[in-house]
């Protein structure tokens, strides 16, 4: 009992500080990067929640934008940043679930660098075409496609992007064979189909929403366990025969590995409280996020099971990105 009651004493000088830094916390402002450019669906999320925080915490946000590298850039400066709970990264499923089995090497470790704070947020994902393609449903489009292999070409975001993966998941599923034209982001992968030099891509609503709505693309279905609210006409894959298309692009939170767990379960409280505040949660909404807010546990788990999912289609695919 006494050497248990020393060791226990010892501990404590270790305790104590955390702790209180924890009730201290936050005392000056946070640092929030953002691993791509300002002005799309990553960078809305984080000021439109980085604003209401701030409001929330009495202290500034500063959002950071430091794209590049498919994410690793920012990914990389987070994850040897100070473990204070004052650095802190927007992370999508690129960022923690893709890059590991699409490069043979990264700058970071996407499960040893990173303890993960809070979902925030899916962009799921929707097939659209031109609609001078001519099709009207996706079960059209996907017969058109089995007529004749290889001749249909389909745009994406980028190789290895979630936009990417979900038209890949879509072939496998459906047993297709189309052509991938990468480009270097959404807005011009989305010109081209819209002007019509390709017929259809995946793309999330945040992304698409202008040409949806003005009728330069149609929607043919979502890769999402529900209809969306913004497209209540359009069908799920699982509706039409495909329970296993379901895709998005997950953006969540992150700080680096080493910061104390009551200071990662202090931001995730205020974090998550603010995505619940009904003006934040109503725009996030209208652009095209369906907002979450979970626990740093339910986050891991999801990034298990994405893990586990989509390295193995990467795998069998032999996609790779070096």
């Amino acid at each position: 009992m006494k050497k248990y009651l020393s060791a226990l004493l010892l501990a404590l000088p270790l305790v104590a500080p955390a702790t209180a830094l924890a009730q201290n916390y936050p005392s000056k402002p946070l640092r929030w990067v953002v691993p791509y450019a300002a002005g799309g669906g990553s960078d809305f999320l984080a000021r439109t929640i980085g604003t209401a925080l701030s409001a929330r915490i009495g202290q500034p946000v500063l959002i950071e934008n430091k794209p590049g590298g498919n994410t690793a850039i920012a990914a990389a400066d987070v994850a040897r940043s100070p473990a204070d709970g004052y650095t802190v990264l927007s992370a999508d499923n690129g960022t923690l679930v893709f890059n590991a089995a699409l490069y043979k090497s990264l700058t970071y470790n996407p499960t040893r660098d990173f303890a993960p704070v809070t979902l925030m947020g899916r962009f799921p994902m929707i097939l659209v075409v031109n609609p001078e393609f001519g099709v009207a449903s996706a079960k059209e489009f996907i017969a058109k496609a089995k007529a004749k292999p290889g001749s249909l070409n389909y745009a994406s975001a980028g190789a290895g992007s979630p936009h990417h993966l979900a038209m890949e998941l879509l072939k496998v599923e459906a047993g297709l064979f189309m052509v991938h034209v990468p480009y270097r982001g959404a807005a011009p992968a989305l010109a081209d189909v819209v002007g019509g030099q390709v017929p259809a891509m995946m793309v999330d609503y945040a992304a698409g929403a202008s040409f949806i709505k003005s009728g330069k693309l149609k929607p043919l279905a979502v890769a999402h366990p529900t209809r969306l609210a913004q497209l209540p006409d359009v069908p799920t894959f699982a509706e039409l025969g495909y329970k296993n298309v379901e895709a998005a692009a997950l953006v969540g939170m992150v700080v680096p590995a080493a910061t104390p767990a009551d200071i990662v379960a202090a931001l995730n409280k205020r974090v998550v409280e603010t995505i619940k505040e009904p003006e934040v949660n109503k725009r996030l909404v209208e652009f095209g996020v369906e907002p979450v807010g979970n626990s740093p546990a339910q986050y891991a788990e999801l990034l298990r099971k994405e893990t586990a999912r989509w390295h193995k289609l990467i795998h069998d695919l032999k996609i790779t990105l070096d």
